[in-house]
């Protein structure tokens, strides 16, 4: 349930800081006429997202243990791709991610009407449908439905209200901050969502080792246990892993998160400054 609170939290914020800027934006530049346009962009998006969420959860019901393992493994690695890409991109981007939105609604203001449902509709589409899928993900691999949802919704809810203290200017965040934070322990709840995407794939017969223990510490923390249950909520640990899954953990986990604390904390080299010019002698 953690997980996905700061799941839906951090994807929350995203969509909700997205809607706020564009929302701003066109109060400031005297375009409220627009402002219908882009909530209908909005409405759409969110729409996706939840029949989305709602084929990935009751559309593989009537298929075979194996064929769900074999959808449920490749969505959970396709899952693991996307939040990849979502957590280096918006650490790269956040500080600048006012200025790129509100480039691209003047475009789509310079189309027309139907170029701001667009915009709004991709801008928050793509964060709606990333977000779907990795809680879809969680709560596979959690084997629960109600936790993770409710974790989610809190997230989502708590990221609306700091979205609109923030628009009202009472609340001021470090977004690189945030999101940086965020985003390292993500890292985390990504590797642990592939190992499970792996034993899915193990248990449908796609992949081998399905019998082939690395360990097996089920007796020392029992998954009934509430500290079992803690490390299935926010990591994906499994007491019973095997080698395949260990080995598609720390081949992720290790390089991306190396990669990840040397981009986002790295130092930069300044740049040698000029040397001082001597003064001209008149």
């Amino acid at each position: 349930m953690v997980a996905n609170y700061l799941i839906g939290l951090r994807e929350g914020l995203e969509a909700a800081l997205v809607v706020s800027i564009l929302v701003a934006y066109l109060v400031k530049t005297g375009r409220r006429d627009l402002l219908p346009a882009l909530w209908v962009g909005v409405t759409v998006a969110a729409a996706a997202s939840l029949a989305f969420g709602a084929l990935l959860t009751f559309g593989p019901n009537g298929l075979s243990f194996e064929a769900q393992e074999a959808i449920g493994g490749t969505l959970s690695i396709v899952a693991v791709g996307l939040i990849t890409w979502m957590i280096f991109w918006m650490a790269k981007t956040a500080r600048h991610l006012k200025s790129d939105l509100q480039h691209k609604l003047d475009d789509a203001i310079a189309a027309g009407r139907k170029a701001v449902v667009v915009m709004a509709l991709l801008a928050v589409g793509r964060e709606g449908l990333e977000t779907a899928l990795f809680l879809w993900a969680g709560a596979k691999a959690t084997s629960s439905t109600t936790k993770p949802l409710l974790g989610a919704a809190l997230g989502i809810a708590t990221a609306v209200l700091l979205a609109w203290l923030m628009y009202r200017g009472a609340v001021k965040l470090n977004l690189r901050v945030f999101f940086a934070w965020t985003g390292l322990f993500l890292v985390f709840v990504a590797a642990g969502v592939l190992s499970y995407g792996v034993h899915d794939l193990q248990e449908a017969g796609i992949l081998p080792g399905l019998n082939n223990l690395a360990f097996d510490v089920s007796s020392t923390v029992p998954p009934s246990s509430w500290y079992g249950t803690l490390l299935k909520g926010i990591f994906n640990f499994t007491p019973a892993t095997t080698w395949l899954q260990l080995v598609a953990y720390v081949a992720y986990l290790v390089p991306v998160l190396a990669i990840f604390v040397r981009t986002t904390w790295g130092h930069h080299t300044p740049a040698p400054a000029a040397p001082a010019q001597a003064p001209a002698t008149v």
